[in-house]
């Protein structure tokens, strides 16, 4: 499996080099826990991450 990566600015989790989320290049290999948001609009999870989008998130990011 492919290292993920976390975006410091929306903690996204990508395996790239660029966040599929924000188009940010401030990603880190220093991350933990995990959120995984499959409906954002209902979600109190991601209202607490700011997330918008579907996907894998990182509770913290260092």
């Amino acid at each position: 499996m492919a290292k993920e990566y976390a975006c410091r600015n929306c903690r996204r989790l990508t395996t790239g080099r660029v966040c599929p989320n924000c188009n940010s290049t401030e990603l880190s290999s220093d991350w933990s826990g995990l959120a995984v948001i499959i409906n954002p609009e209902k979600s109190q999870i991601a209202k607490a991450l700011a997330a918008h989008k579907p996907g894998r998130y990182a509770l913290k990011v260092a």
